[in-house]
């Protein structure tokens, strides 16, 4: 054979082993777990434990119910108390996602923007004592696991090893709050990093969402027609006009719903309407899949506020699979039509969607806590 040819193939398979020691190399460094699991390093090891228990003693077997909900919520919560104009003008500007909310509850649960965020916080901390976990790193894991559980949802990304101290968030307001105007909540929302087009991806976890004693007269009703659903409904629905109210009358932060039985945030409609979001919010109606991962980057960003990521250790394997979506599509919800939708995007024509056959929707109740 031709000299050359010969080099030719010596070199092409060194290049294949080469390549094939670099796809394996990974698997030789595993470590073992509980339960013949396997992890890139062994301080995530812990995680499985802990994703065993709370998958059964927290989720209820793995439900995207009322605590997976609330632990949604309490990622985005924990961390936001965070101001980098604080910071900079040399002031405590809040530790980010460092669990001060489940370390200091007596002060942190005292916070307006905090409201109904007592009993899941009270739930979750024996977890994280008894597995001797941060409390930082059990708030973004139980988030993320509890997220796993709804249809349709992203697999979201955890890194360990924060910090288990902390001082209470600063109470000046640093947490959204659903009767703020579009203005107050994308300038408290810029002051810790995040865009007008970040604050539309971060709504997508209200289509899982339920309130929480903003009216007590309807506890556990959803935000979605689809409350155990990760998926574009809330959008378009957020965009319908609304028509009336669901409980005996108008409560702090309410608006109007659109459909029977569904409960909508006041500052919902304001971003699904405001020119610096209302492109973005009426894209994700017919992407599905670009709302995920919008969704999954900024849920990272909002994991890291106040940390170095440099010290932290990648166990994002431990985080089940999540469960595929029932639907990709936003449809017009049954006796609703392209009327009552209040569209507001003028860069895009609103798209065609198909209407649900049979009689005006009405809203069950999202799944309360079992007793």
């Amino acid at each position: 054979m031709n000299p050359l040819i010969l080099t030719l193939l010596h070199s092409f398979f060194l290049l294949l082993s080469s390549q094939h020691a670099a796809l394996a190399a990974p698997n030789t460094r595993l470590v073992r777990c509980s339960k013949d699991r396997f992890a890139r390093d062994d301080a995530c090891c812990v995680w499985y434990d802990v994703l065993d228990d709370v998958q059964e003693n927290l989720f209820d077997r793995g439900k995207c119910g009322a605590e997976a909900r609330e632990s949604l919520r309490i990622m985005f919560h924990d961390a936001i108390g965070y101001s980098e104009s604080a910071i900079k003008a040399g002031k405590f500007g809040g530790g980010g996602a460092d669990g001060s909310m489940m370390a200091h509850a007596d002060v942190e649960l005292e916070f307006k923007g905090n409201i109904g965020m007592d009993e899941i916080i009270n739930e979750q901390r024996p977890f994280a004592l008894k597995h001797h976990v941060p409390f930082g790193d059990f708030i973004q894991f139980a988030g993320a696991v509890g997220l796993s559980n709804c249809h349709g949802a992203p697999r979201l990304q955890f890194l360990a090893g924060r910090s288990n101290h902390s001082r209470p968030a600063p109470d000046e307001g640093l947490i959204p709050a659903p009767f703020h105007t579009a203005d107050q909540i994308f300038a408290r929302m810029k002051d810790a990093g995040f865009s007008p087009e970040e604050v539309v991806a971060l709504s997508a976890a209200h289509s899982v969402g339920a309130q929480h004693q903003l009216d007590p007269s309807i506890n556990n009703a959803p935000l979605d027609s689809t409350p155990e659903e990760f998926d574009s409904q809330f959008f378009l629905e957020t965009l319908l006009e609304g028509t009336h109210y669901p409980g005996d009358s108008s409560a702090l932060a309410e608006d109007k719903s659109p459909l029977r039985g569904q409960f909508r945030i006041h500052s919902d409609g304001l971003l699904a309407r405001d020119h610096r979001s209302a492109c973005e919010w009426q894209s994700f109606i017919t992407d599905q899949d670009g709302m995920n991962r919008k969704f999954a980057r900024v849920m990272a960003k909002v994991s890291l506020l106040g940390q170095d990521p440099s010290k932290l250790v990648d166990c994002s394997e431990v985080i089940p699979d999540v469960r595929p979506a029932r639907r990709q599509r936003a449809v017009l919800p049954a006796g609703k039509t392209r009327k009552d939708v209040e569209a507001n995007c003028v860069e895009s024509s609103f798209p065609s969607l198909n209407t649900q056959p049979g009689p005006p929707t009405f809203i069950r109740p999202a799944p309360s806590r079992p007793t």
